[in-house]
């Protein structure tokens, strides 16, 4: 699986439409939100992020506990902060959405 058709299932609830655009080079998505976002942001680059300092990170990305999702990729695929530290597997952060 694309780490672009993870990406869209990991979004799915957020997502109103999204149309794949193929440039004969690596594609697009344009994707349309339903409004429940607040805020999106992207991490650049991607810093490497260890189990225990996953909680450090969404302190200093999210505006309060349990709200938001720091984004990560890991070996086990694309998902949140808190399936991650479920799992015990570390990654790169991606971004973060609230």
């Amino acid at each position: 699986m694309s780490w672009a058709n993870q990406l869209t299932k990991f979004f799915l609830g957020y997502i109103g439409e999204f149309e794949y655009i193929d440039d004969h080079r690596s594609g697009k998505i344009v994707i349309q939100l339903n409004g429940r976002l607040n805020k999106c942001g992207v991490i650049s680059p991607r810093y490497n992020v260890k189990i225990a300092d996953i909680e450090k990170w969404t302190d200093n990305l999210l505006p309060a506990r349990q709200f938001g999702f720091v984004i990560l990729t890991t070996s086990a695929g694309i998902m949140d902060h808190e399936e991650a530290r479920r799992k015990h597997v570390s990654g790169k952060i991606l971004g973060f959405v609230y």
